[in-house]
């Protein structure tokens, strides 16, 4: 990572002073401040609804000395990025599978995401979410997950967690996000990443196919490389 980059904050609201420890702790990485490094992105999330505008709030962010968890790093994969929403997102566990691997990820997937001062990672848009809930669900594989993130292009959003990182950021401007145009737009994108999920037949007979359950039984050893 660079050791200056711009962010943007997608919000109802001008943020000019970042609060840390404000927000919603059920969010994706838990509290933290959730921005992004592309403008667009930044404008439909700050549009929750079709009549109420919102604002990309810009910022540099000093990353000098601060530690950063970035889960696209080749020593994570998709298991670690699921297990970390188990810790803070609330899912709807169906079945007995569903609790059982819960738990497995927990024990074997878990990383101290609370020690670093900055995260970067999938954000969990309704369409990930949904996904995520599926493969807890034992109903589709570890590698459909992964190529639904990729495909879907819901973007990465980079998150502040620490005192530190809130003392290193800086904020720059705002612009208006416009509901009439990136409301549409947001509902589009997360209707694409669906689309692109559902029309990928290829990884829904996958003979590697690994699915939750093979996890939990110990049939697939943790650094097998088709979990990477």
């Amino acid at each position: 990572m660079k050791k200056e980059i711009v962010l943007y904050h997608g919000s109802e609201n001008i943020i000019q002073k970042p609060i840390y420890g404000a927000g919603n702790k059920h969010n994706d990485y838990g509290l933290g401040f959730y921005c992004t490094e592309n403008i667009d992105l930044a404008k439909e999330w700050a549009v929750s609804n079709s009549d109420k505008n919102g604002y990309a709030n810009k910022y540099i962010l000093d990353t000098t000395n601060l530690k950063v968890l970035d889960l696209s790093s080749p020593q994570y994969n998709i298991l670690h990025w699921i297990t970390i929403l188990l810790e803070n997102r609330v899912f709807t566990l169906k079945n007995d599978i569903s609790k059982a691997g819960k738990e497995y990820l927990l024990e074997n997937y878990s990383i101290p995401y609370q020690e670093y001062d900055v995260i970067k990672g999938y954000r969990a848009d309704d369409s990930y979410f949904a996904f995520a809930e599926t493969f807890l669900n034992n109903t589709i594989s570890c590698q459909r997950l992964a190529q639904a993130l990729k495909l879907g292009k819901l973007g990465e959003q980079i998150v502040l967690k620490s005192q530190k990182s809130f003392d290193q950021i800086k904020y720059i401007s705002s612009e208006k996000a416009d509901a009439a145009v990136y409301y549409p737009l947001r509902k589009q994108r997360n209707e694409m990443a669906r689309l692109a999920f559902l029309n990928n037949k290829e990884g829904v007979f996958r003979k590697d196919a690994i699915y939750l359950i093979e996890l939990i039984r110990g049939d697939i050893d943790n650094n097998d490389p088709r979990l990477q």
